[in-house]
């Protein structure tokens, strides 16, 4: 049960630790707004998100455990791997070689955290009917 349960939410689950991810380096961004020479950096999150899965599929549920006895619980550990950072490609150089644009940034960091935001409360209503679903009437 816990297992189909888990199955289940997993998209849900990479999903969101991917957005989180991407919404620090998006704020490591403009943080280094002023910063000379700073290059931002982003991660394709469509790619991202298809290569943790693909990685799950081929390996199973990630990284396991080593059991002593065949009545030990199956565990796994779930992490989010470093990702394949890349370069934005700026639209008009600065003096300083400072690549942000502060336009961009926030308009890739709002629409993270919207994105974000929608998987919350899509998880949460899934968790809700699961939750409905099971109690008695």
């Amino acid at each position: 049960m816990i297992d189909k349960l888990d199955n289940e939410l997993r998209f849900q689950q990479d999903a969101m630790s991917l957005r989180a991810e991407r919404q620090q380096v998006l704020a490591n961004n403009i943080a280094n707004a002023d910063t000379p020479n700073f290059r931002a950096r982003d991660f394709d999150f469509s790619t991202e998100l298809a290569s943790s899965l693909q990685k799950e599929h081929t390996q199973g549920r990630g990284m396991t455990l080593a059991t002593t006895s065949d009545r030990h619980l199956q565990a796994s550990s779930t992490s989010v791997a470093s990702r394949d950072l890349l370069y934005r490609v700026p639209d008009q150089p600065s003096l300083d070689g400072n690549t942000v644009d502060m336009d961009r940034e926030r308009a890739q960091f709002t629409d993270n955290a919207v994105r974000y935001q929608a998987s919350l409360t899509f998880l949460t209503s899934r968790l809700q009917s699961l939750k409905t679903a099971m109690q008695s009437e």
